[in-house]
């Protein structure tokens, strides 16, 4: 006699590992898939990102569970990647439209990383430049989170308190704190308060708008008529003593 599962554990025997990573600073959906025979990233991803494709040396057709679903696959793609606090990563991948996340990990990189795979908690376990590392899955609540086809950067509002802070700055190397600040939208970047009675004064001199433009002719033109040929006067200027300037001052 078998005894049924809980709720739980049935939820968690067909669950697969999903999670997120990090490619040059975006976040994208990341699934970790032993049956799969390829390392896959998507057509959207890769050309997001600009990522340098190459020919795929032995192209194939892939095909879906369905007859006539079947998709080339014609180039091949090196992801760098990093997951939580996981060192960079890099695995090459065969370039393929899907819907299903960004990058999936198959067997050729459970292989390389010789990875343990617990089942019942849904953790992989291996060695990565010396630390020991555990990758677990989404928890169940973010699992549905963000649409496969979107792009999901960092661009969610999160707001912290100071303490909160202060232990994330413990916990990681690099952080981006954006501060916000109170505006005060009534205080006047305008004219001094002292100077409004005089504009308003000679209002007709300050226009609320400039023309476009020279102004119009008048009927009165200051013109200075030039000599041809003539040439601009060069003397040295000559300092005068104190005496001799508050003479030139009196009688100009």
């Amino acid at each position: 006699m078998h005894s049924q599962p809980a709720p739980l554990e049935a939820d968690q025997r067909s669950m697969i590992f999903r999670s997120r990573c990090t490619v040059q600073g975006r976040v994208y959906n990341l699934i970790i898939d032993g049956g799969s025979c390829k390392n896959v990233a998507s057509t959207i991803m890769v050309s997001k990102m600009s990522l340098p494709t190459q020919e795929h040396p032995s192209p194939y057709k892939l095909r879906w569970l369905n007859k006539g679903s079947e998709v080339r696959v014609q180039k091949k793609c090196i992801v760098s990647f990093s997951i939580g606090k996981v060192d960079k990563d890099k695995v090459l991948c065969d370039v393929v439209p899907m819907d299903a996340c960004h990058l999936l990990l198959g067997r050729p990189w459970d292989f390389d990383r010789n990875t343990t795979h617990q089942r019942k908690e849904n953790v992989y376990i291996f060695n990565h430049n010396g630390k020991k590392v555990t990758l677990t899955p989404l928890p169940p609540n973010q699992r549905g989170y963000g649409s496969p086809n979107m792009l999901e950067e960092v661009n969610e509002v999160l707001f912290l308190s100071e303490a909160a802070m202060v232990k994330k700055l413990k916990q990681e190397q690099h952080m981006l704190f954006l501060l916000s600040k109170d505006v005060n939208t009534k205080e006047s970047t305008g004219v001094p308060t002292e100077v409004e009675p005089l504009i308003q004064k000679y209002k007709e001199v300050f226009p609320a708008a400039l023309p476009s433009g020279l102004s119009p002719l008048k009927g009165i033109e200051h013109n200075l008529y030039l000599v041809p040929g003539s040439v601009l006067p060069n003397k040295t200027a000559y300092i005068y003593d104190p005496t001799a300037t508050k003479e030139l001052q009196h009688q100009i």
